[in-house]
């Protein structure tokens, strides 16, 4: 027998590769063909941490952990609108002050006007539907560049806040369902159940997903990747919620500080919501659509005018959201809300997160994922006691690398193929 024929033979009698061995196989294609999604992040969020945690141990514990969810949410919320905008290959420089706008506007109609929390709340995400639907107009039907309507929005709004603030005075909150939004958390028990609903929510979704894929004669995820999967986010939620209900106050005989903040669970259904909107709506693949090629998709039958619009309306309605978090933070607004870093950072978040500032991806995790790094980075910093100089230098330098890591995985992306 040939050494050809031995060879044919062995290969005949080699055991199938495994789905699971094919999957890791194609995932592991996509990285090499420039697909790295949000790995980048993910390694820099855990060496950041390795660093911070050795040169400063306290960067550790319990209540930092809760001071980092606290200090990056306004951002993380104010990134995951700009995602919208961000696939579309547009951009929105307004974000940030428009966030303080609608926080003005909630905070002056309950301590001028006596207006109920939720009416007050209703009236700020209604100002920023109306700024988002009129950039929206001005981008998609006159013509105007974003950079330049949101540039001028920018400036606009600043001016905006300082009227509705009357030229510098500080406005209170005292609404306790405002102020609890960033200063208060749900009993340690409730914050069990909202973990194991939420993994219990996943795995539901990764069986439906599945079994309507099967149905439809395509190829799905093997179930041991989908296990692993939902085992990784059960590890995940019950670390967090295990570390948020250890007591975190000097002094709990007189006051007991532990749970889950209540500001985390906002997020989760904003991360989640804004998922299913971006990914599994046909919505969502128009948006898609128009960010990676606009003609195509008018072609398609596709009302690009209207995703365009949409997609600022949805930034701006989330950056009110953002504004309300900050504001219950800062237990009052002035005309610095929103301004100052708030946008880059927002920005940051969610190119470091993974989102292509070329439009066509991006995800909604990437702003969770990009605004822990930029918390992490504020924080960790600023217990070492280095000035805002230095944190902005070290945020622009992630910035700038995780902009570098895009461009560079596109160009691999079109160099094999799968662009």
């Amino acid at each position: 027998m040939t050494t050809s024929t031995l060879g044919t033979a062995a290969g005949a009698g080699a055991a199938p590769s495994s789905p699971v061995a094919a999957h890791v196989r194609d995932y592991l294609a996509r990285l090499r063909g420039g697909d790295m999604g949000v790995l980048p992040a993910l390694f820099g969020l855990f060496a950041l941490c390795t660093a911070f945690s050795i040169m400063r141990p306290r960067f550790l514990t319990a209540g930092n952990f809760a001071n980092l969810f606290t200090q990056g949410a306004a951002v993380t919320v104010i990134a995951m609108g700009l995602i919208f905008v961000l696939v579309l290959g547009e951009i929105d420089l307004s974000a940030g002050f428009a966030s303080g706008v609608c926080a003005a506007v909630c905070a002056t109609l309950m301590d001028r006007h006596g207006t109920p929390w939720y009416l007050a709340v209703g009236a700020a995400l209604l100002t920023g539907l109306v700024i988002g639907l009129t950039i929206g107009v001005l981008v998609a039907k006159l013509g105007i560049p974003s950079f330049v309507v949101t540039l001028g929005g920018f400036l606009a709004f600043q001016g905006v806040l300082l009227m509705i603030v009357q030229n510098g005075k500080n406005v209170p909150v005292r609404d306790s369902t405002i102020l609890a939004i960033a200063n208060k958390n749900v009993a340690p028990w409730l914050g069990w159940l909202i973990a194991g609903a939420a993994v219990a929510a996943y795995a539901a979704v990764q069986l439906a997903w599945a079994r309507g894929r099967v149905r439809r004669g395509l190829a799905t995820v093997p179930a041991a990747v989908a296990a692993f999967r939902i085992g990784v986010l059960a590890a995940i939620l019950g670390g967090g919620v295990y570390v948020l209900n250890l007591e975190r106050s000097r002094n709990a005989a007189i006051v007991s500080l532990k749970g889950v903040p209540i500001v985390v669970p906002i997020l989760a259904v904003l991360l989640v919501v804004g998922t299913f909107v971006l990914r599994r709506t046909a919505y969502g693949l128009s948006l898609y659509a128009v960010g990676g090629n606009r003609e195509a998709a008018r072609r398609a039958g596709i009302n690009v005018d209207l995703v365009r619009i949409s997609a600022f309306v949805i930034c701006s309605t989330l950056a009110a959201v953002g504004g309300i978090v900050a504001a219950s933070r800062a237990n009052s607004v002035d005309p610095n809300t929103g301004g100052s870093n708030v946008l880059l950072y927002a920005v940051g978040a969610a190119v470091i997160g993974g989102t292509s500032l070329f439009g066509g991806k991006g995800r909604l995790v990437d702003a969770v994922i990009g605004g822990a790094v930029v918390a992490v980075i504020d924080n960790g910093m600023g217990l070492m006691g280095y000035s805002a100089g230095v944190k902005y230098v070290v945020t622009g330098s992630v910035l700038l690398l995780a902009a570098g890591v895009d461009a560079l995985s596109r160009k691999r992306a079109e160099a094999t193929g799968l662009r």
